[in-house]
């Protein structure tokens, strides 16, 4: 199993909207055991990746835990990269990502299907050849008023937001280790 958070490098972006995917990635690292896990960074294919034996998250099987170090709109060359050299083919690859039609807090698992308008995913899935791997949409909202979503995703969470991150990401990996059988 291949769980990739998609995100924008640097301490910059580091609170905003559009690293909803790493935030994710950071509580499957918590969770491993001995905890915490660390991310070293993985030169061929310019991401930062922790290998986790079985038992160290899931229970029967290795998981490969990773962050993107590329922007958003050309993550799929670092994804596809992780993929081959991992050697694990799009049903166990699962892509966390920030989701502007979901609400701060839903979280929406799905095989396949389009990439309702994410350049990240769209970068992906044109990267692998297809559609056909898992997606985790970790909601983020709306942006308010006439704010530009390009913009609102550059911003950090609001403290009233934050305070609900951590529930927020502990509900996605949940969802992650649901889906590979561990919950």
């Amino acid at each position: 199993m291949l769980i990739v958070g998609l995100g924008k490098p640097g301490p910059k972006y580091a609170a905003t909207r559009h690293n909803a995917g790493v935030l994710v990635v950071e509580e499957l690292l918590g969770r491993a055991t001995p905890a915490p896990a660390q991310l070293s960074a993985h030169k061929k294919t310019n991401t930062e990746v922790a290998e986790l034996a079985a038992g160290r998250l899931l229970p029967s099987r290795r998981a490969i835990v990773a962050r993107t170090r590329s922007y958003m709109n050309v993550s799929g060359g670092p994804v596809t990269a992780l993929a081959r050299y991992f050697g694990v083919a799009p049903a166990d690859l699962y892509v966390v990502y920030d989701e502007l039609d979901l609400d701060l807090g839903t979280v929406k698992l799905r095989a396949g299907g389009g990439d309702h308008g994410h350049n990240g995913l769209r970068s992906v899935s044109a990267s692998l050849g297809t559609r056909e791997y898992n997606k985790l949409a970790v909601g983020i909202g709306r942006p308010p008023g006439r704010m530009a979503p390009a913009d609102y995703v550059l911003k950090p969470f609001s403290r009233k937001e934050s305070a609900e991150l951590p529930i927020v990401a502990a509900d996605a990996a949940d969802e992650l280790l649901r889906a590979a059988g561990s919950v």
